[in-house]
């Protein structure tokens, strides 16, 4: 399997070099790489042979220790005897699987209060942990989240910046360069990095689909990889959920959203998973996608966009986490990824999708914006007090809705998501992205760091 870079890992060492560092719990859906990051990359590279690491699955003896016993000097003399290592500040525990032992969780907080000098990172399955907290009952009161006693990151499938890196690291570096210094590609680089795009929209960035690609060069082994994690999310769904009824709304709400997206509207439609069925039936489905980050939630706004920014009329549309995930789900032929006349037959919604993940990923909230007939953008951000509408484009083509989203709104700049090179255009404001350098505007946004001096109030 190649060794591959992830951009968490600057936060993972941050963490650790920290003042006020706390034990770090790591989120994130399944099989999005957080053990490779964690154990692999991370402890491999920063504690070589300093560290633990406990996988809660199979480590029942440790797990049913941790159930009766729950001072944190009672666990750190268990493992020392256990593993013969002196357990102190040099020493990194991982405790993988987590929602195997929810006790961990709980040792977290005496791990905050009494022995802070010992990094300690957790990591587990987000759904099944949050649904245990929300869960508790009368008898449940052992399970107590540690709020404010610890440091939390979130994982995500890997975005394009990260597959980019991993597969050509001399054009991720020209990509970056030209971006930072606002600088269109030359034809022949753009060209490069646009097929670049186009294979991760196929194969995703979830890190086993990346890895057997980067191995083998086969997309069909790739797709392999992409239809059985596509099957293990399927069967994860089963797990706890409030009823089988509950399981099927949300196996199909999972295996629809390339159907709602395709529809005219794009909006969620209840009917579609469940003829008569309403919004509020499949409240408890979608709020399991969400928790096990499988899905991005985008709220309607209309007309005039105010802050903070907040849905109407419970319209939303939903958007898979990952692309490879979305293009499985699609049923299209891989060929259409590879060739220019089958890019140019692509629906749409691959790259909406698309801009989805790296926006979500980033922690960006996601809205979309109607107005009236017509017009709409995909997406609205928030850049200094002003909405900045997104338009994302599978051809080249004007943004016909801004002279409608200018009648509501002001703003300083539009945003262009398509196959055209970087530019931006002083007289309508409208700023070109290409797909292949979205990631590092989404970054930008994330951070705030959207240069000022580049546009001006319209």
């Amino acid at each position: 399997m190649s060794m591959m870079e992830r951009r968490y890992l600057e936060r993972l060492v941050e963490w650790n070099e920290s003042v006020n560092r706390k034990p770090l719990i790591v989120w994130g859906a399944r099989q999005v790489g957080k053990t490779y990051l964690i154990k692999d990359i991370f402890a491999e590279r920063y504690f070589p042979g300093r560290y633990i690491y406990i996988d809660c699955r199979e480590e029942s003896e440790f797990c049913r220790y941790c159930e009766t016993h729950t001072k944190a000097s009672e666990i750190i003399e268990y493992l020392s005897l256990d593993k013969g290592i002196t357990i102190d500040s040099s020493i990194l525990l991982i405790f993988d699987e987590v929602q195997e032992c929810p006790s961990i969780i709980t040792l977290m907080k005496y791990m905050c209060q009494n022995h802070r000098e010992i990094p300690v990172i957790v990591t587990g399955s987000m759904v099944r942990i949050r649904i245990k907290r929300k869960n508790r009952g009368p008898q449940q009161n052992e399970f107590l989240f540690p709020v404010g006693k610890i440091d939390e990151m979130t994982i995500y499938p890997m975005s394009f910046g990260e597959y980019l890196y991993n597969r050509n690291k001399m054009m991720y570096d020209k990509v970056v360069e030209c971006y930072r210094s606002r600088i269109p590609m030359e034809s022949a680089f753009h060209s490069m990095a646009m097929d670049y795009f186009y294979e991760f929209l196929l194969i995703g960035g979830m890190p086993e689909s990346v890895s057997v690609y980067l191995d083998t060069g086969s997309l069909n082994e790739s797709r392999k990889v992409l239809k059985a994690l596509y099957g293990n999310y399927l069967a994860d769904m089963e797990l706890y959920q409030a009823s089988p009824e509950s399981i099927i709304r949300t196996r199909a709400i999972f295996s629809n959203i390339c159907t709602f997206l395709n529809r005219e509207s794009e909006n969620f439609s209840p009917s579609i998973v469940e003829k008569g069925a309403k919004n509020r039936d499949m409240r408890s489905p979608i709020d399991w996608l969400r928790e096990a980050h499988v899905i991005y939630i985008s709220n309607k706004v209309e007309g005039h966009v105010t802050f903070p920014l907040m849905g109407s009329n419970g319209t939303f549309r939903i958007y898979l986490a990952d692309m490879g995930m979305f293009s499985y789900q699609s049923g299209i032929n891989p060929t259409r990824f590879i060739t220019g006349d089958g890019r140019d037959t692509l629906s749409g919604v691959f790259y909406e999708n698309y801009a989805a993940t790296e926006l979500g990923s980033k922690g960006i909230p996601l809205f979309h914006w109607c107005g009236k007939g017509d017009s709409e953008f995909e997406f609205i951000l928030e850049d200094d007090g002003f909405a900045i509408p997104v338009d994302v484009k599978k051809k080249k083509g004007p943004l016909n809705s801004l002279g409608k989203f200018r009648d509501n709104n002001r703003f300083k700049y539009a945003v262009k998501v398509s196959r055209n090179n970087y530019g931006f255009d002083e007289t309508t404001g409208i700023l070109t992205i290409p797909f292949y350098q979205l990631f590092l505007f989404a970054e930008d946004m994330a951070d705030d760091r959207i240069p000022e001096s580049l546009f001006n109030e319209r």
